[in-house]
């Protein structure tokens, strides 16, 4: 196994982490990667689009003239698809945009990506998250001392209520816990800041 620098939040080294081959040193694999982006966002689509069809469309079903004699193009209702108001055919309706999506490909998609991060250099392991408050200013200080630049992606375990709330007002700056975190938020955020323990149990879930 490998060994990782741990840091405080002065950015002093204070360690050092075992990181398994499996989940920190795994081969790239973009087209894994591909796919678990796609389903990602596919899951997150509201599916909400909705076309009103002839039954729903307001208007009276009478027939507007009669079938022959008139010259005029036969027509059975207002409402026809024809016509500028009438319903559509064939438009969207409310649906969910999920699909099956295995749960070895995305750990897979993850170790990838988390493997990429320590090859660019892009991943700091602290060895605690711990604020002594929940201001914003206090976090941003702590994300200067550690010279991550550009957006940062903060993951530590569930219960960190500071690191959250400060998280919240710092667009450059999202937090996540571990069983949150996703293949879109890895590759959308240039640096990743993760605590020690948050490491270890990431690298527990994901070896499975």
């Amino acid at each position: 196994m490998p060994k990782a620098e741990v840091f405080s939040l002065k950015n002093e080294k204070v360690g050092e982490v075992e990181l398994a081959d499996e989940v920190f040193a795994a081969p790239l694999n973009r087209h894994l990667i591909w796919e678990a982006v796609n389903h990602y966002l596919a899951k997150g689509r509201a599916g909400t689009a909705k076309t009103k069809v002839r039954s729903e469309v307001a208007g009276s079903g009478r027939k507007l003239w009669k079938q022959k004699g008139t010259g005029r193009a036969r027509v059975g209702e207002i409402r026809t698809p024809k016509w500028r108001g009438g319903g559509t055919v064939h438009g969207p309706q409310p649906r969910s945009y999920d699909y099956a999506f295995p749960k070895k490909k995305r750990r897979g998609a993850l170790r990838s990506a988390l493997s990429a991060k320590v090859t660019d250099g892009q991943i700091k392991i602290v060895d605690e998250l711990a604020l002594a408050d929940h201001k914003t200013r206090n976090l941003i200080g702590v994300i200067s001392t550690l010279g991550q630049e550009g957006k940062v992606l903060v993951v530590d375990l569930q219960g960190n209520q500071n690191l959250e709330r400060a998280s919240n007002n710092i667009p450059t700056v999202k937090h996540v816990t571990t069983l949150g975190l996703n293949i879109h938020d890895l590759l959308k955020y240039d640096q990743l800041v993760i605590s020690k323990e948050a490491a270890l149990h990431l690298q527990e879930v994901l070896k499975k």
